[in-house]
């Protein structure tokens, strides 16, 4: 028998500018392993900074997707999103009042942009059709006050007002949303059952937000479709979103919206670096006997980095931990590629990616005139920066020299990474060749035509 792929409905407007509705819906769903569907309600004309125009669909045709979806494919799990006014509102309430499903409620009354997207006069209609039909309520601060009436300027009203929404609305369960609560951390509360539960995230300063409680009710749909139950579903949707957030899509000129696809693209970059570290790897050793004449003393690394999108830190970049070391007359590297691996490799990687993205990967080699010339030869771009020019200031803080240096030598060059950055050495400082590359394979094969070409030399 085939397995049912869980199948989850979005009941939302459409964002012409794809960061939030049935566009960041059917995205979530995606990302979590669902197939998505679609009952439109509005379709707005918007960007990242307004929305310019909004057109509601007839009830009659709200109702007549959701039918089609549900008596073919079948609905694990809906979400609703922007329903805009009464009538849309009341037919909406019939369909999910047929079909039964588990529910998910975002109560969305004004966009990002300060936008209303649900008339004054529905949000009764909302409390009298829908909420009760609700499995899970998500709404933020300023809905959770329009719904309850209590002011929230604490954990503790959110609390109230969750168990308002819950106790005297109807619906099984709310999350009252922490992103727009003051505090350290964004702190979700859930009430259900008549008990609490708190879910924390750090608090992401100069996230993308457009599309936040879009996606978070319906990767909480997701999951439900998957047949969690309800804590566990709002826990995966609050880690989601966090993702979500802090590697959002810095486009646009308004509130640049959240990334869903970070959920699934980061496993698989991460995948695709190390496998790409792996072959780079075997390269070098297939060739290690030349190779071995490049070992510095301090031995050798090579690193890559995630798209530049992913990759804010030294974590984000993979390395062999304990080096490539001289191994009689080859080299061997002391483990498998790893992420956190290379610190010093790590930081060249990340400052070389702020002049050029493309440029993800880089193994640092001795430093010898000769290897400087063959490296010219070979037609390789070249630049150096001067450790005895570094600044005190920049000496005294930890991890800041190699930066410092890599945007020394691009700059020399008038921001073009070059394929090697060199310097000199200073007092206690081994001299040093950093090999740049649009990958770890690419820097690898640089490192085997120096090599070879320095073979000849020696013989």
């Amino acid at each position: 028998m085939r397995r049912k792929t869980p199948s989850a409905l979005t009941i939302a407007g459409s964002d012409s500018g794809g960061g939030a509705g049935i566009e960041a819906d059917l995205k979530t769903f995606a990302a979590l392993g669902v197939h998505g569907m679609a009952a439109i309600t509005s379709v707005t004309a918007q960007n990242t900074y307004e929305v310019r125009a909004i057109y509601d669909l007839p009830p009659e045709m709200v109702v007549a997707q959701i039918e089609a979806v549900a008596d073919d494919i079948g609905v694990d799990a809906a979400k609703t999103g922007m329903l805009s006014n009464s009538e849309i509102i009341k037919a909406v309430a019939s369909a999910v009042k047929k079909y039964g499903f588990p529910l998910v409620v975002d109560p969305v009354m004004i966009a990002k942009s300060g936008a209303p997207l649900l008339r004054p006069d529905a949000v009764e209609t909302l409390v009298k059709y829908i909420i009760p039909l609700a499995t899970v309520v998500t709404p933020n601060r300023m809905e959770a006050e329009k719904l309850s009436g209590i002011k929230i300027e604490t954990i503790e009203d959110a609390k109230k007002a969750a168990k308002h929404i819950a106790e005297e609305l109807g619906a099984k369960a709310v999350v009252v949303k922490g992103g727009h609560i003051l505090g350290g951390e964004s702190i979700d509360i859930l009430y259900f059952n008549g008990t609490y539960k708190e879910f924390r995230a750090p608090r992401i300063v100069n996230g993308c937000t457009h599309g936040t409680g879009c996606s978070f009710s319906a990767a909480i749909a997701a999951e439900l479709a998957k047949g969690r139950n309800i804590e566990e579903a709002v826990r995966i949707a609050k880690e989601f979103i966090t993702l979500a957030i802090k590697f959002g899509l810095k486009i646009g000129k308004g509130h640049c919206p959240v990334n869903p696809i970070a959920w699934i693209e980061i496993p698989a970059e991460k995948y695709r670096v190390l496998e790409n570290l792996r072959e780079a790897v075997n390269i070098l050793v297939k060739h290690g006997e030349y190779v071995s004449e490049l070992i510095p003393e301090t031995q050798m690394n090579i690193v890559m980095a995630l798209p530049r999108k992913y990759a804010r830190t030294e974590e984000d970049v993979a390395g062999i931990p304990g080096r490539i070391v001289r191994y009689l007359n080859t080299i061997k590297p002391s483990g498998s590629p790893t992420f956190g691996a290379s610190k010093h490799m790590a930081r060249a990687v990340l400052k070389a990616m702020e002049f050029d993205e493309t440029i993800r990967a880089a193994a640092n080699i001795r430093y010898s005139g000769k290897i400087l010339e063959i490296a010219r030869k070979l037609g390789f771009k070249t630049s150096y920066y001067d450790r005895r020019e570094e600044p005190s200031e920049v000496k005294a803080t930890e991890g800041a020299s190699i930066p410092w240096g890599i945007e020394q030598a691009v700059k020399r060059v008038k921001g073009i990474v070059p394929d090697i950055v060199y310097h000199l050495g200073d007092w206690g400082k081994e001299p040093m060749i950093n090999v740049f590359g649009r990958d770890a394979v690419d820097v690898a094969v640089k490192i085997v035509r120096i090599a070879k070409e320095l073979s000849k030399i020696k013989v």
